[in-house]
């Protein structure tokens, strides 16, 4: 990851970076470090795991705030903006960012996912000293350069989320439950897992909802429907969200074009460009590159592998 020396308090502050999770928007990435504040907002292609081994965070998500403290674990949906704006001086987290190809294949209770899509953070104080172990594991059989272990350390990441499932949790914000209509089936989890699969190996190509539902084996009215109900969004909005958050990384780096960032991250034209990133960032690309780029950079990392 990218980091950068914050002017206020002289606090390092995060910054996106082609190494990190928003320039590897279809990797499956874990971490355990001392998570940094952010300045502004940023946003991810993968559902985010985190949990609290040391110390205090607090996120403020697009309408809700969350604050967890040491033992707790949360999930929620990166492709909406949102920002760690304090972490203790003696915080450590450590968890995963896990793209929909992922997570669609999960068994949760059926309304999580629709709810956590939706906007909704997961929290749960369910967790032991087992937890703090198995983190710490699981991240160093995934930098270990061992194909092997990094599929273990996967398959037991995923193990451990379903188990949320069996003991008390919370979703944030409180509000009704989500209707059966609205909620995601075995089945229709997996067609989107098959979407997502295709989606994270040609985003940055000319590809369409046809393209995409073809892929999967299924007629495109029908991948539209089950996408749209399953995820919030539209085929084409997922799509776009790889390429921004992919962009997001790319306009940080040195001498970096807009215009060939634009064409790069996949879209036809910079005016494509612009809009999509306006609608996301409230912001120009060329106006959220200048607020990231005010600090210096200083170079960490982070252990994953394609999804």
């Amino acid at each position: 990851m990218n980091w950068a020396e914050s002017k206020m308090g002289e606090r390092p502050i995060y910054q996106p970076g082609a190494s990190s999770v928003e320039g590897l928007p279809t990797a499956l990435q874990m971490f355990h470090n001392h998570p940094l504040v952010m300045a502004m907002p940023h946003w991810h292609a993968q559902v985010e795991v985190n949990y609290v081994i040391r110390g205090s965070v607090h996120y403020r998500m697009k309408d809700h705030k969350i604050r967890l403290n040491a033992g707790d674990m949360c999930l929620f949906w990166g492709g909406q903006p949102h920002r760690m704006d304090e972490s203790s001086d003696d915080s450590i987290y450590a968890g995963a960012h896990l793209p929909l190809v992922y997570f669609f294949r999960m068994r949760l209770p059926e309304s999580v996912p629709s709810r956590l899509m939706q906007g909704a953070t997961l929290v749960t104080a369910a967790t032991d000293a087992a937890d703090r172990e198995n983190f710490t594991r699981w991240y160093a059989y995934a930098r270990s350069g061992d194909p092997v272990k990094a599929e273990h350390a996967v398959n037991e990441l995923l193990l451990r989320i379903e188990r949320i499932g069996f003991e008390p949790y919370r979703l944030v914000p409180d509000c009704p439950n989500i209707s059966a209509g609205e909620q995601s089936s075995q089945q229709s989890s997996r067609a989107v897992a098959r979407m997502c699969d295709f989606i994270a190996g040609n985003f940055l190509q000319d590809i369409d909802s046809i393209d995409i539902a073809t892929s999967a084996g299924l007629h495109p009215k029908y991948a539209m429907s089950v996408f749209k109900k399953s995820t919030g969004m539209t085929l084409n909005n997922y799509v776009s969200l790889l390429r921004l958050s992919y962009a997001q990384a790319m306009l940080l780096q040195d001498r970096a074009n807009v215009l060939q960032v634009a064409m790069d991250s996949g879209f036809g034209s910079l005016s494509a460009f612009n809009k999509s990133f306006r609608n996301i960032a409230g912001m120009s690309p060329s106006d959220f590159r200048r607020d990231l780029r005010s600090g210096g950079q200083l170079t960490g990392g982070a252990a994953g592998f394609q999804g």
